[in-house]
């Protein structure tokens, strides 16, 4: 399709007809989102003929700026285009919080601050338990339904021909449609250093990179877009993929 256009590794392929965006960690950097959302619809544009499928391999919050944005251009998104999102471990804190304040001890530290900041709810540095229930009630009382809706219909997985999307990655050994909630979503080394095969292969984030990661059995799309400024897309269709 382009010069920068590659075989998809070890001869997995994409459904016929269809062709797959699937973005990466986007940890509230609505700018960013904002331009690559522009980038794919010129590239689908320049490249019509087959259809087109939006996949969000999860951490929409945290870290960055404007959570609450990103979260609000995607629901957007979805309700204007085909798309699929799913859950990341990030995501898991914001489902939680409203019911467990005491998760503020370790939420504070991926970027939780900065997420209750986008919904307009200021926090100290190091919330103390008092500090931490008021607020998980501000946050309960400030989350748009909309929002709410997006955050507890996230999918944890999505499969597509022979390729297997998922935030954090699987757990060699076991079938795909065994996968664990936790494995998908927080697993790190035991799936990054397996060097087999996987029934399918499996596209993902989790991870950060300086560049995506090409492996034979996965590819990884997280380029740590909250302090490099660089959110990945990557684009499948047939048996062919590059970059957008």
């Amino acid at each position: 399709m382009t010069a920068s256009t590659q075989p998809i590794p070890s001869g997995f392929r994409a459904p016929d007809g269809m062709r797959i965006y699937a973005v990466g960690d986007i940890h509230g950097r609505a700018d960013l989102l904002q331009e690559k959302l522009a980038a794919i619809e010129a590239h689908h544009a320049a490249h019509p003929g087959v259809d087109a499928l939006r996949v969000f391999v999860g951490d929409y919050i945290d870290r960055g700026a404007d959570s609450c944005g990103v979260v609000e251009m995607l629901i957007d998104l979805g309700r204007r285009e085909r798309c699929v999102f799913l859950r990341g471990n990030h995501e898991a804190y914001v489902l939680d919080f409203p019911h467990n304040p005491k998760i503020m001890t370790a939420w504070r530290t991926l970027g939780g601050i900065e997420t209750l900041a986008s919904y307009g709810i200021a926090a100290s540095p190091e919330p103390d338990p008092a500090e931490s229930l008021e607020l998980a009630n501000a946050f309960e009382r400030s989350l748009p339904e909309s929002h709410r809706v997006f955050y507890r219909d996230l999918l944890l997985s999505y499969e597509a021909g022979g390729l297997y999307f998922v935030h954090a990655g699987v757990r060699p050994g076991i079938p795909l449609a065994a996968q664990s909630v936790a494995d998908r979503t927080w697993i790190r080394h035991e799936f990054l250093n397996h060097e087999g095969l996987f029934e399918k292969l499996i596209i993902h984030g989790h991870t950060p990179a300086t560049e995506p990661e090409i492996r034979p059995n996965r590819i990884n799309i997280d380029t740590r877009a909250f302090a490099s400024g660089r959110l990945t897309c990557i684009w499948l269709e047939g048996g062919n993929f590059g970059f957008v």
